[in-house]
């Protein structure tokens, strides 16, 4: 995925200072991603590539634990996080379609973000809510019960979410120190 104006920049400041702050050895390449993963929410190429420089290790082998891991984001995180429960009971009612349903109108896959950053998507093992089923998490709001027509409807909520926080209402509001007035309250 192509870096955001400044990104590069953030990224390579971050791995020098957690570089800074951590005895540079082999056997502390975890701690090392899991660093600069919590401070970026993904680990970008770059950053692997610059901390296999400063542990003096193959970029590879860094590449092979962040593949590894399923705890390692290689993709950046979406405004909006869409993760698909296939579970179980999930599965069992479609959660696989449900999946496929997300993947279609977002245009990317499972794992993936979309070009903008604005969604991204993924699959988890349980949330724990089996009665629901088939369930999906967005934004750490639970829908139970989604089917390919509620996909279509939760993916209109966000995009209508979107266009209200963006430079509309929201900013006119902001200006004018005005609360609630756009409609929503």
């Amino acid at each position: 995925m192509q870096l955001l104006e400044g990104e590069r920049e953030e990224i390579l400041a971050c791995v020098k200072e957690v570089l800074g702050n951590n005895s540079i050895e082999r056997e502390n390449l975890i701690p090392i991603l899991q660093k600069v993963q919590h401070r970026l929410g993904y680990l970008p190429a770059l950053a692997m590539e610059k901390i296999a420089e400063g542990v003096g290790v193959p970029e590879v082998d860094v590449y092979g634990l962040a593949t590894f891991y399923n705890q390692f984001r290689l993709n950046p995180p979406g405004k909006h996080q869409v993760k698909v429960c296939l579970g179980t009971a999930c599965y069992m009612v479609g959660g696989d379609i449900t999946l496929e349903s997300f993947e279609r109108r977002m245009e990317i896959k499972e794992g993936e973000t979309t070009s903008d950053r604005r969604y991204s998507l993924e699959r988890v093992a349980c949330v724990g809510c089996c009665s629901l089923a088939p369930v999906v998490v967005v934004d750490e709001q639970v829908e139970g019960k989604v089917t390919p027509t509620r996909v279509d409807g939760i993916m209109l909520a966000l995009e209508e979410d979107g266009d209200q926080s963006g430079s509309s209402s929201g900013e006119a509001d902001s200006e004018t120190g005005e609360a609630g007035t756009n409609g929503n309250s």
